[in-house]
């Protein structure tokens, strides 16, 4: 596959350095000289110095033949700007923003940019798994549908304790497919499962009905 990664800085320089070591064809965009001369010295000739906002550099770059294009500069808006001119100047189906502020991913979904990565949130994420006052964890986004998989854990003194899931009463489209017990055992639920305290329960759900979802479980 022919890959463009704009920005070398390290986040690119060791994409682009795994990238090549599978075997795939890596171009990297960089604007500054100086990284521009690292990147040639440590990979080789694969770095193209260039801005890669402007649709001359890209251009060059080769982006009308690229299958995926992977923006991740250290600013949102020049990330969000390349995704845009490939997907709607140069028709590449598959592109990966890299976002510095989670506030941002909403936009990036409203103008199409579907595969988002924030480091930031991941680490919120790992920390979360570790506080009670984060009853529900994001895990997963699933490709297309607007659909998410959490994680939520069941306190003591909630109403759907002792309730089987067949008599929960959950958002539409969302579906419990894991609980793990307090000792740490996974099973598949049925209809017949019974909730018990201190349970995590693993479910997919629209992202829009995660706080339903969030006090159906908890409250």
């Amino acid at each position: 596959m022919y890959m463009i990664v704009v920005g070398g800085g390290k986040v690119g320089f060791y994409l682009a350095k795994e990238l090549v070591q599978e075997g795939h064809e890596v171009l990297v965009i960089e604007q500054d000289a100086a990284r521009t001369a690292i990147i040639t010295e440590e990979l080789g000739d694969i770095v193209l110095r260039g801005d890669g906002c402007e649709v001359s550099v890209v251009e060059q770059a080769g982006m009308n033949r690229a299958d995926i294009v992977i923006a991740v500069t250290g600013d949102d808006e020049d990330n969000l700007v390349i995704c845009q001119i490939a997907k709607h100047r140069f028709d590449v189906t598959r592109t990966v923003a890299r976002i510095n502020n989670p506030k941002n991913e909403r936009i990036f979904k409203e103008l199409g940019i579907t595969t988002t990565v924030s480091a930031t949130a991941a680490i919120m994420a790992d920390i979360e798994q570790e506080l009670p006052t984060h009853p529900l964890i994001p895990l997963l986004r699933i490709k297309g549908g607007g659909l998410e998989i959490v994680e939520v854990k069941i306190p003591p003194r909630a109403s759907v304790i002792g309730k089987s899931i067949r008599d929960l009463l959950l958002p539409q489209q969302s579906l419990i497919s894991l609980i793990i017990d307090e000792n740490g055992t996974p099973r598949v639920p049925t209809n017949d499962t019974i909730i018990h305290s201190g349970d995590e329960v693993v479910a997919v759900s629209l992202k829009e009905s995660e706080e339903a979802l969030r006090s159906a479980l908890t409250r």
